[in-house]
């Protein structure tokens, strides 16, 4: 069977390069090309030459910004394949192949030898259709502008922090302390307005949640500030003031454009999953569900839940070599940022609500020795593949017990409160906080037998005539 295979290096603001290949691996044409249909057709004529008729071309590329996606619309629409590959697949086997050399043309090369180099390591790709990616725009869209948000969060409590050593933003910023500080993050004017005035605004914006207590907090840190920088030209309050008041009106104007895009999400959500299968799983709700609806798209396009755990970078690496098997490698953290940030913090809030994730947690914490972050990673990766399964079978999540026997609410929530509840001083002893460690867990905890065995492994002292092999193999504890 005939086969082009096409490598594309896409260029931003120049021309993409173009190499075609045949079955064998030899040259058909070079050429470079823009993202016009001129010039993709002369490009496709160009690669078809000589070839039989109905041959499709397998087209190869980086995801290179928002270049792929013309340059796969076009080809896809043809009823061409069109692979999208990693940037690191590429880089490595570039590296292989041109160890001293890089230009768009060896990049271009690379991308058309790869289906021959790794065929299995290749799926062709899908592009979704109108309501998936009308919720993959809006879902992209809130969680950039979140981020946004923290950045401007985090940026006004620095300059709090500056005009104000004292602070009294210890927590989130809420919409009294925005008002504040948009009118008075001046300390000197913050203490001409005066108790009953603060306490006044207060009270406004927070709608009767705050009031006189926290005009308190907001003056006495105003007197602290005053009082240490005293009139020192050092410190610019007024300019400071200035910033911070642009700081807020900046959040305001993310918040609210957050808000337009997450009423959008929600219904694009619920055109592509109508049933709500993502937010049947526990932990993923408002945010988590249309985010890894976006992120999985057809389930079907993964064989197996492993597949789609490792496609999310939450399987472990592998390192094997002779008789070493090394466990408890990190994350590859190969995927989507989002998709796995989502997991991690739904995974925290799932350990709660399902007795088998809460006796994954349990394990991880009590017989591995891991930390609160690690054991919510692994927690992860199988609620990753509870999705997958889900959103396979288009069947809702069910909680269940250790024995697979439905369960309801409040029947988990007692079980995982007396089977599978960490204590407090398993968590002090986990914790890498200096103030409440108690020393750190070993990574793996010995019990019965083993304990015993390694105890007398220790006492036991070798013979002078033991050979330095044999006290090699003698077992040392795990220090607790």
């Amino acid at each position: 069977m005939q086969r082009r295979l096409v490598g594309i290096d896409l260029g931003i603001a120049s021309a993409h390069t173009v190499r075609v290949r045949d079955e064998a691996g030899r040259e058909v044409c070079r050429r470079r090309c823009e993202p016009t249909v001129g010039s993709l057709t002369v490009i496709e004529q160009a690669a078809l030459a000589g070839a039989v008729p109905g041959t499709r071309l397998e087209v190869v590329m980086e995801p290179t910004g928002p270049a792929w996606l013309p340059i796969a619309v076009f080809f896809t629409a043809r009823g061409h394949l069109v692979f999208r590959v990693s940037s690191a697949k590429a880089a490595d086997l570039r590296r292989f192949l041109s160890r001293h050399a890089k230009s768009n043309g060896i990049d271009a090369d690379t991308l058309a030898r790869l289906p021959l180099i790794d065929p299995d390591g290749l799926r062709p790709l899908e592009l979704p259709d109108a309501a998936a990616a009308a919720l993959d725009r809006r879902v992209r869209a809130c969680d950039r502008l979140t981020m946004a948000a923290s950045e401007h969060k985090v940026r006004i409590k620095d300059l709090v922090r500056q005009v104000m050593p004292c602070t009294p933003l210890t927590g989130d910023l809420g919409k009294a302390d925005l008002a504040v500080l948009e009118q008075h993050a001046d300390p000197r004017a913050l203490l001409r307005l005066g108790r009953d005035g603060l306490t006044a605004l207060i009270v406004k914006e927070s709608k009767n949640h705050q009031g006189q207590a926290r005009a308190e907090q907001w003056l006495a840190a105003a007197r602290a500030a005053v009082e240490l920088y005293g009139d020192h030209p050092a410190v610019a309050f007024a300019d400071l003031a200035a910033e911070i008041a642009t700081e807020v009106r900046l959040l305001r104007a993310i918040d609210a454009e957050l808000a337009a895009h997450a009423v959008e999400r929600e219904s694009c959500y619920r055109w592509v999953d109508p049933m709500q299968l993502a937010r049947s799983l526990p932990g993923l709700a408002e945010v988590g569900g249309p985010a890894m609806t976006a992120v999985i798209g057809d389930a079907a396009r993964f064989p197996t839940a492993a597949h789609f755990k490792s496609y999310l970078g939450l399987a472990p690496r592998a390192s094997e070599t002779g008789d070493t098997d090394r466990k408890g490698q990190p994350m590859s953290k190969a995927g989507s940022r989002l998709a796995r940030a989502t997991l991690i913090r739904a995974a925290d809030w799932a350990r709660k609500q399902d007795p088998q994730l809460a006796r994954v947690y349990h394990q991880q914490m009590v017989e591995r020795g891991a930390e609160h972050l690690k054991a919510s990673c692994v927690v992860a990766g199988r609620l990753a593949e509870r999705l997958w399964t889900v959103m396979r079978r288009r069947m809702p999540y069910v909680i269940c017990d250790v024995n697979g026997t439905p369960v309801t609410p409040q029947q988990a929530k007692q079980l995982i409160a007396e089977q599978w509840t960490v204590s407090e001083e398993i968590r002090r002893r986990r914790r890498s906080n200096k103030k409440s460690r108690a020393g750190k867990a070993p990574q793996q905890v010995l019990t019965g037998h083993d304990r015993k065995d390694a105890q007398s492994a220790r006492t036991r002292r070798p013979s002078p005539h033991e050979s330095s092999s044999a006290r090699s193999r003698t077992v040392k504890p795990t220090r607790t």
